[in-house]
């Protein structure tokens, strides 16, 4: 029987700030290598033993999560819409009852979408490995051997040393984030494994557990499944039934209290890329330990990051040691290596003085491409605009500003009122206030735009949708 994954995909992941924002977190950019983490992950759980799988992420996200899988070639499967975060433990119970309504014999493989797993088929041989204790009831976690001490993930002791075969072993207890120290003793004992947070077992195995050790989340959890309304192909979890499920970790839910578990250790590379010092580790170094990535250039520096992700923005490090520079269009982020894990902290302080980088990606992504501001003064905004092949806006209007639109690439049909015309490469069209219009890319090519609008108010808000594919209100 084929295994269904299931993929985690609503975490924010601020320790990678300003990379990684609420608006488009970690798991979707390209941190290393020319895939993102979640298609990265979503490929090392498809192909030949694999179903497709059943995603759970946030509304913001699910046109990213269908453009992403049809990029990398895979079936989006199930895709399961939470009206708030309620962290693991509801979000796993919620595709246990889906894929269990589908097929009671139904084997999971859960799986966050940020980590790092770059030998895909030592990854799937670890899963092999433990397919024939999940088989038999048990709930399978998979161990990254340690390769220093860490003290930013949990640990699994067993009750020996493993020996480095790929098999299941019985575990003896979970431990919690350990100080420096311990993490040291851990590291030296022999015994123990990071917790890598992937799970393998029958989904009625699964539902079990949950009934028994977590028994609160299971019926608010199957209403919001049962009570759920597809649309456009996802299914939007009932937010009033969801509102009723604890925000709690599997971790903490279930699995600290199951005595039914196995652990394989893996012991091929792994990383969540938890933080910057990690996306360093993960890259590849000069002699002196320096990583630079994007339009950035390091002159005399010694084990530093610099990293720019705007082509607007060079990045010139001089006599630096142990720093991570990280540069966007709108944000930077300049600190000391051994600060990695604090990098949330400059999160929460933006939030405090409420400024918009503290959670906005520069780029908002739509069901229909990106856009990005370029300019925003006091009566007027400029925006480059990419709209996907195929791809049209909602047919809106807008009561406080009028719009200039100048293509620069690809072919745009644009409707005003009952206009509907061509607008090609070098070519613009002029849209007053008020007016019923609508751009779309009817070529094969993505289309381009330059954006201007000016009036009295130029928020996002201030949109009127008449018709939209997409189904936003």
């Amino acid at each position: 029987m084929d295994i269904t994954p299931v993929i985690l995909c609503g975490g924010s992941g601020t320790r990678l700030w300003p990379l990684s924002r609420k608006s488009y977190p970690k798991q979707f950019s390209r941190i290393v290598g020319s895939r993102t983490l979640f298609q990265r992950s979503a490929e090392r759980t498809s192909g030949a033993g694999f179903a497709a799988p059943i995603v759970v992420t946030a509304s913001d996200f699910r046109f990213i999560v269908t453009e992403q899988l049809a990029e990398a070639g895979i079936d989006p499967g199930a895709i399961l819409i939470e009206p708030e975060g309620r962290n693991t433990a509801p979000a796993v119970l919620a595709a246990t009852f889906h894929a269990l309504s589908a097929n009671p014999d139904a084997i999971l493989l859960v799986a966050p979408s940020d980590h790092l797993i770059p030998d895909t088929d030592a990854f799937k041989d670890a899963v092999r490995a433990g397919l024939a204790a999940a088989e038999e009831g048990r709930i399978v976690t998979f161990g990254i051997t340690p390769t220093h001490p860490e003290t930013a993930y949990g640990y699994l002791e067993l009750p020996e040393a493993p020996t480095g075969e790929t098999k299941p072993y019985p575990l003896t207890q979970f431990v919690e984030k350990p100080d420096q120290k311990t993490a040291e003793r851990l590291l030296a004992d022999g015994t123990y494994l990071w917790n890598a947070g992937i799970f393998l077992a029958r989904a009625k195995d699964m539902l079990e557990a949950f009934a028994t050790h977590a028994s609160d989340l299971v019926e608010p959890v199957r209403e919001a499944v049962v009570e759920g309304k597809p649309d456009l192909g996802f299914l939007r979890l009932d937010p009033d039934a969801w509102s009723g499920a604890q925000d709690i970790s599997i971790d903490y839910a279930v699995m600290e209290r199951a005595d039914n578990l196995a652990v394989v250790p893996f012991t091929g590379h792994w990383s969540d890329l938890g933080d910057w010092d990690a996306v360093r580790r993960e890259s590849d170094a000069d002699l002196r330990g320096v990583v630079t990535s994007g339009e950035a250039v390091a002159i005399d520096c010694d084990d530093t990051l610099l990293r720019s992700d705007s082509d607007r923005l060079q990045v010139v490090g001089i006599g630096l040691k142990n720093i991570m520079a990280i540069a966007m269009n709108d944000a930077v982020l300049v600190a000391d290596s051994s600060r990695a894990q604090d990098v949330k902290l400059a999160v929460t302080a933006l939030k405090q003085k409420q400024a918009v980088q503290a959670t906005q990606f520069p780029k908002d992504h739509r069901p229909w491409g990106w856009f990005e501001s370029l300019v925003v003064g006091d009566r007027f905004q400029v925006k480059r605009i990419h709209v996907h092949p195929g791809a049209a806006l909602s047919l809106q209007s807008h009561f406080h500003r009028s719009e200039h639109w100048i293509v620069v690439e690809g072919t745009a049909q644009v409707t005003i009122d009952n206009q509907v015309k061509l607008v090609t490469e070098n070519e613009s069209v002029y849209i007053p206030l008020g007016s019923k219009h609508r751009m779309e890319n009817p070529g094969k090519v993505p289309m381009v735009l330059i954006e201007v609008q000016t009036g009295t108010y130029v928020g996002e808000d201030d949109i009127v949708r008449f018709e939209d594919v997409y189904a936003r209100s």
